[in-house]
């Protein structure tokens, strides 16, 4: 789910010789004015990225685990290092149970990489964070269609930054943390500039990939922790307005399996995340695809295989079963010395993370109208050849039989939550997802971001689209 798209910032950032001069709409001329504005008929935004997208840090240690490469970084080929980045697997444990002392640091803006004691930044979500302003963003130097200027005393735009290890469910959670703390905050900016009292602060939400699942989960259930059966109580929207998915893999996506199954190679500058380490990421896990879908075929039988079945990843020891992977192992479990007790510790977490990655998916796939007034827009690519079945050898290797429109690494059905996907085709989309509005972006995955067509219109949406609540209706 993460390979491809650091390798396309790595070549947009080294060849921009090869890349297609992309002209843009004035956007300053449009939007200056709306953007210096930040009164109270406006909602404040929060910006939250995908997988990869936030820098994490050792709370103990203070060493950057993810958002910089080079001397004093991490390094994933160190069993101290290997440690850092990979959540912890305790026999007995719950997934939404493993702590350690990682935590969030921010949004990556830009991965620092250090080669041969020459510093190199590779562009991430730097583009969305400077047109949207996130966090206060501001950037007198460059000039370009994304350059916005929201004023010295602007405030209404915030990065949330997470791990993206963790369960999404984990992770909308503390979501709603953040947007009670920053409510707080705007509330009070609101008492301080325009002497308002207890305003009902909402929020509007532009959220990509991965990030997409955590706001979506947020909207459905609020803060409450996953079970089975949940019922959608859409206690997420008391809080937000309007929310804007770019790139999300509703329906999951076969890149997120083959990392599980291959492990990370970023590019030639970056380190390799082995399948030990991918697999002890819960997050990566619940990115892959429904089994009702029909991604993966046994390459002599062409009988399909469900990617969440625990009996299939043991039968073909994928990921923490490796066998290449025993000395990976032995770094993640330093106090378990039984190389057996240790496959059965691996074993019983992949078991336990596939239940509750089957539990997330029964969640956020129910049929559910949206609230009265409520907005949830998509922005999908659906240009660039993405794969949309593979298949598995006897020897579980696996490999890309079909490719289909999509960004890359989300299918164009998979962002929609096309339910016609191995099923009975149909004229009209059939989706459990109420879209108010879907819009289409020739993009690959992170190009969907800085994209002028997404960046004019979510401005448009953002900045000048009135807003729609109740009391306005009712008068």
């Amino acid at each position: 789910m993460i390979k491809k798209i650091t390798v396309a910032v790595f070549l947009f950032l080294l060849l921009p010789a090869c890349s297609s001069i992309k002209v843009g709409p004035p956007l300053e001329e449009i939007y200056g004015r709306s953007a210096k504005y930040h009164g109270i008929e406006r909602n404040p935004v929060i910006v939250i990225p995908g997988i990869l997208g936030s820098k994490l840090k050792d709370q103990e240690s203070q060493k950057m685990v993810w958002g910089g490469f080079g001397k004093g970084y991490l390094n994933p080929n160190d069993p101290t290092d290997i440690r850092l980045i990979s959540l912890p697997m305790n026999d007995g444990s719950e997934v939404y149970e493993l702590e350690d002392t990682i935590v969030p640091d921010g949004v990556l803006e830009t991965l620092d990489v250090n080669l041969y004691g020459l510093p190199l930044g590779m562009k991430a979500y730097y583009s969305i964070v400077r047109a949207l302003g996130a966090g206060g963003y501001v950037d007198e130097d460059i000039h370009d269609f994304n350059t916005i200027d929201y004023g010295k005393d602007h405030f209404t735009c915030f990065q949330f930054s997470y791990d993206w290890r963790r369960d999404i469910a984990y992770n909308a959670k503390m979501l709603s943390k953040f947007i009670k703390e920053k409510k707080e905050l705007v509330q009070k900016q609101y008492k301080d500039r325009f002497n308002a009292d207890d305003v009902d602060v909402k929020f509007d939400i532009v959220a990509h990939s991965m990030g997409g699942l955590i706001t979506r989960y947020f909207l459905m259930f609020g803060e409450a922790d996953l079970t089975e059966d949940m019922e959608v109580t859409w206690e997420g929207t008391k809080h937000v307005s309007s929310a804007a998915l770019v790139g999300t893999p509703n329906a999951g996506s076969l890149d997120a399996f083959d990392n599980l199954v291959n492990g990370l190679n970023f590019s030639i500058l970056l380190p390799t995340f082995s399948p030990a380490i991918v697999g002890t990421i819960p997050a990566v896990y619940q990115l892959l695809p429904r089994n009702r879908h029909l991604t993966l075929f046994g390459l002599d039988d062409n009988l399909p295989y469900d990617p969440l079945d625990f009996n299939t990843w043991e039968k073909f020891n994928w990921g923490l079963l490796n066998s290449k992977e025993e000395k990976k192992l032995e770094y993640l479990l330093p106090q378990v010395s039984n190389k057996e007790e240790r496959l059965e510790i691996a074993k019983d977490f992949i078991k336990k993370v596939l239940d509750r990655t089957k539990m997330l998916h029964d969640a956020i796939d129910k049929p559910a109208g949206l609230p009265q007034n409520f907005e949830l827009k998509l922005f999908a690519g659906d240009a660039v050849p993405t794969p949309s079945k593979m298949t598995v050898d006897s020897e579980g290797k696996i490999r890309v039989l079909e490719k289909k429109p999509g960004d890359g690494i989300v299918l164009r059905s998979s962002a929609l939550m096309d339910e016609r996907i191995g099923s009975e085709w149909s004229p009209i989309l059939k989706t459990p997802i109420d879209w108010s509005n879907v819009t289409f972006i020739f993009e690959d995955h992170l190009g969907l971001v800085r994209s002028p067509v997404f960046v004019d219109n979510i401005l448009y949406f953002l900045l000048e689209k009135p807003i729609r609540r109740q009391n306005d209706l009712d008068g």
